[in-house]
């Protein structure tokens, strides 16, 4: 094939995914005539039979979470499958998934590569501050937090963190000031609104919330521990960053406490 012949052939055959033809797939592979999908979703089948060919604008989140949830009556879609259909109708998902779904999504070479960074305390988190998995490194450094399960339960509710964080104060409140900021990026999702009515019961928590201030997790900053066992403080670089997920992108976070 020539040259031209084949940008000819590129040009003509290959193009971008739309929505249209993802939930045309998911429809037949399912079996379902447009009549039944449009009968179970609510909508009409010339509407489906517009979605299909492209000639209907991008429809709405309630048109789309419809569609999803008759064509996973048939045979369950796939996470990857329903964050497809999603982003090509230009909608993201809104379901915050459990730490038991983060964690089972943690590939095996991302768990070794925690115990890799050892003598660096290394953890993988959600947005909410649930820990996924951590080194021993982690966990020694850290005392209570494997138990709690929470950064931010720990920080306002273990006398452990109280200890062991050199700066208390400050860092709790940079806490709440970093889930002020969670929050206001993802005002759809009500897990982090329940906790932040959680962690209300706690006095400390209430009194910066009511501060109003709001940041957002630095690249990289100094923090300092206080050693559990003798007492030494030692000093951080603490570097944060999402970890790849084709599932779940921007929902798990590396944490990682280089010694200085």
């Amino acid at each position: 094939m020539s040259g031209d012949a084949e940008r000819d052939w590129v040009a003509e055959e290959i193009t971008a995914p739309t929505f249209g033809q993802a939930l045309r797939r998911l429809r037949d592979e399912r079996g379902f005539s447009r009549e039944y999908l449009a009968y179970t979703a609510g909508v009409s089948a010339s509407y489906i039979t517009a979605l299909e060919k492209g000639e209907r604008e991008k429809p709405g989140r309630a048109v789309v979470e419809s569609l999803l949830r008759c064509l996973n009556l048939m045979s369950p879609l796939t996470p990857s499958e329903r964050r497809h259909l999603l982003e090509l109708a230009g909608l993201r998902m809104t379901d915050t998934p459990a730490p038991g779904e983060l964690h089972a999504a943690i590939t095996p070479d991302q768990h070794q590569a925690l115990v890799l960074f050892a003598p660096a305390l290394a953890a993988y988190v959600d947005p909410c501050g649930n820990v996924l998995d951590a080194n021993d490194a982690w966990n020694a450094a850290l005392p209570g937090l494997l138990e709690d399960g929470n950064v931010f339960e720990w920080m306002f509710g273990n006398e452990l963190a109280r200890k062991v964080q050199v700066d208390w104060e400050s860092e709790a409140r940079r806490y709440v000031q970093w889930l002020r900021g969670t929050v206001g990026r993802n005002p759809d999702e009500p897990v982090f609104t329940d906790l932040v009515n959680d962690l209300g019961r706690f006095p400390e928590f209430r009194a910066s919330w009511s501060e109003g201030g709001v940041d957002f997790i630095p690249p990289v900053r100094t923090h300092r521990l206080r050693d559990p066992q003798s007492g030494e403080i030692r000093e951080y670089s603490v570097q944060a960053g999402p970890v790849y997920s084709e599932i779940y992108p921007d929902r798990i976070i590396l944490l990682l406490c280089v010694p200085i």
